[in-house]
């Protein structure tokens, strides 16, 4: 076949797709087939619960994880390709924004184009960073990398004022490794030495690939991971940074200047567009002060390959094919355990999203969201409030002055469904047909020049940070709103044809969660306007702390089939958020049935309905690999775990499904409840 017939047969094939979109493969929220009933949902719910689905749905070759959240993210991402297909036809670009997306999409889907242009277009770039001499010029590349987003060194960017919530201020932090997180650098087991060996001759690879020769890219690998070594001695590890207190030090803008003052900030802050400020947030001082002895410490000439390979490594997706299998080798077969390259459709469909999402997610919502959704999932967010307000009036631990204080916080939580009430605006990024690479650079700088343009302004409390078609939830503590998107209140987390029991498990369990982050040992610490802030008695909150360590202890137990120990500071915050957010959910039900029962499905009644629909939305199969990249990153426990460490703490669940003492699902005396 010519090329001509191929991007012909593209764009039929694209305008067929839009008019004749694939069969989504939605299932209801509760599934009777998914269930284990040789399973003893008191020895095992997790297994009851999911059983018969974990059998029968292993994990796609291009997947790492295969569970009820991939399968809504897979029909999302049907309906955005069939958006993006027909957005790609130049006859279909009715607006700037329809443009756009077709534009960044068909360029992103050109691989024969961005074959054949290989790395000439970062050829100048590479010319520059090989030519650096001094730290002037060693300044002036990370400051022209940082705008494009190449994570280098150190990161910078703007974000509320941790005490003064109404201000946004610039953010210095930490940055610049390519292995997951700090501790990857220094773990003695066997597993942790293999990944760095593994990670090393990744880099080699990628070097190679990129114009070095064999002997060269494996001298430089070795370099690059001395010198990300030496980063990481200096960086805050995953469990230390989840204290905001850890991460907040703002001091004068000359004060940081002083604490590396090999970097000349005045040309560096310049150069990236940043407006002019007094003062910022250094996250993590001691890692700036480690810089500073690094960078006096290394020749320029050191830092050069180092640059280079995260080039690569962040835009390979738009780079020739033969970096994109570099970086699936290492980060998804290695690191996940993932076989295969997922289709180019979905890493594209994905990418517009990340960079485009509010243009994409405007049309998502047109056809996939109503006012239905919105209105049924607004009335559970108020009666699950309510339940909360019920819960922390009745907690015998807690003071009423305290009582007082989180009842104010609570009542002053908003509440943001499915989409942005005011759009983001993308008339200053310019995408290029055809310029793949490009078009994710400019992207980049635009997203960063929004980003840093804030500071210094009112914070804009409309903004969401997750794109409409998003499967995923968030609290924000500086904000104090909860924040759902169009793209999870679809089945199986909410289902309009199900009843209130099962939509209580599945989306109200998710609503209660993220209610509860804003009491969690994270967003206990703001007060009720967003401000990092001690609105705790010194007795509240030593038993909120005992109650927390309890959380610890348990999941700490928890261990993953390859024998590694989750970690339950790390997963504190979600622990906690799942275990009253099921609560709360359960407390919100049973207000709206008020003693009514509900008719029974497959012969559970209304109770064991709601956790069956709190569990099925866990099922998941993973790779033992992502199982461990998990409990050493994630501040998520398992899936497992997180149902299982949720309903073994429930008196209502045991009460539900007849569990005795002395079973798993019952915590003799060792029920943990914070909310």
């Amino acid at each position: 076949m010519t090329p001509a017939k191929s991007v012909a047969a593209l764009i039929l094939s694209g305008a067929l797709l839009a008019q004749n979109p694939p069969e989504l493969k939605q299932t209801p929220a509760f599934d009777l087939g998914a269930i284990d009933r040789a399973a003893n949902p008191c020895n095992d719910f997790y297994q009851y619960a999911c059983g018969t689905w974990l059998k029968n749905n292993p994990i796609p070759p291009d997947q790492a994880t295969w569970g009820r959240f991939d399968q809504l993210i897979e029909n999302n991402q049907v309906i955005l390709r069939g958006i993006l297909e027909k957005a790609r036809v130049p006859t279909n670009q009715k607006d700037a924004d329809t443009q756009k997306i077709g534009d960044y999409y068909d360029s992103c889907m050109d691989e024969a184009g961005i074959e054949k242009k290989g790395l000439q277009p970062l050829q100048d770039e590479f010319t520059r960073i090989r030519a650096m001499k001094n730290l002037k010029d060693l300044t002036a590349e990370i400051a022209r990398l940082h705008h494009n987003g190449t994570d280098i060194f150190f990161n910078f960017s703007s974000g509320q004022d941790a005490k003064d919530s109404n201000s946004v201020i610039g953010q210095m932090d930490q940055g610049g490794i390519g292995l997951p997180e700090k501790d990857y650098y220094f773990r003695a087991d066997a597993k942790a030495v293999e990944t760095r060996k593994e990670y090393v001759a990744h880099v080699a690879r990628m070097l190679k690939i990129a114009g070095y020769s064999e002997p060269d890219a494996a001298k430089q690998a070795d370099l690059i991971m001395k010198l990300e070594t030496a980063i990481a001695k200096v960086s805050l590890d995953v469990t230390a940074r989840r204290d905001p207190q850890a991460v907040y030090h703002k001091m004068k803008l000359t004060d940081f200047e002083a604490l590396m003052p090999a970097v000349d900030w005045t040309p560096y802050l310049a150069a990236i567009n940043s407006p002019k400020m007094d003062s910022l947030n250094v996250a993590v001082p001691d890692f700036f002060k480690g810089e500073q002895a690094l960078l006096k410490s290394t020749p320029i000439s050191d830092w050069q390959s180092y640059i280079i390979f995260h080039i690569v490594h962040g835009q390979a997706l738009v780079l020739p094919k033969a970096f994109r299998d570099e970086n699936l080798a290492f980060y998804g077969k290695y690191l996940a355990g993932q076989k295969e390259q997922k289709p180019r459709w979905k890493r594209c469909v994905r990418s517009t999203d990340g960079d485009l999402g509010e243009a994409l997610g405007k049309a998502y919502v047109d056809l996939t969201f109503g006012t239905e959704g919105r209105d049924r999932t607004l009335a559970m967010v108020k009666q699950i409030e309510i339940a909360m307000g019920q819960d922390l009036n009745q907690v015998a631990w807690m003071t009423p002055a305290t009582k007082q204080k989180a009842l104010e916080k609570l009542h002053a939580v908003t509440n943001k469904i499915g989409y942005p009430d005011k759009w983001r605006d993308y008339s200053a990024l310019k995408i290029v047909r055809g310029d793949a690479l490009g078009n994710s650079l400019r992207a980049n700088e635009f997203e960063i020049n929004r980003q840093l343009a804030k500071i210094g302004k009112p914070v804009d409390r409309l903004e969401w940070q997750m794109s409409p078609p998003t499967v995923n939830a968030y609290y924000d503590p500086q904000m104090n709103n909860i924040n759902f998107p169009a793209g999870i209140l679809q089945p199986p987390f909410f289902d309009k044809k199900s009843n209130d029991a099962l939509n209580y498990g599945a989306i109200g369990a998710v609503i209660g969660h993220e209610l509860t982050h804003g009491f969690d040992d994270q967003g206990a610490q703001y007060d009720v306007k967003g401000n990092l802030a001690d609105w705790w008695t010194a007795s509240d909150k030593k038993a909120f702390d005992e109650r927390e360590q309890c959380f610890v202890k348990e999941y700490s137990a928890f261990e993953t089939r390859n024998g590694v120990q989750m970690n339950g500071k790390l997963t504190l915050g979600e622990n906690t958020a799942d275990n009253g957010g099921l609560r709360l959910a359960y407390m919100a039900l049973m207000n709206d049935l008020a003693g009514k029962t509900l008719p029974k499905l497959g012969g559970y009644d209304e109770k064991q309905q709601f956790f069956l629909g709190f569990g099925q939305i866990w099922c998941e199969n993973a790779t033992p690999e992502v199982e461990r990249l998990q409990s050493q990153t994630d501040p998520h426990s398992i899936p497992r775990f997180r149902v299982n460490g949720v309903v073994s703490n429930m008196p209502e669940f045991q009460q539900a499904f007849g569990c005795k003492e002395g079973l798993p699902m019952v915590r003799d005396g060792k029920a943990c409840r914070t909310w």
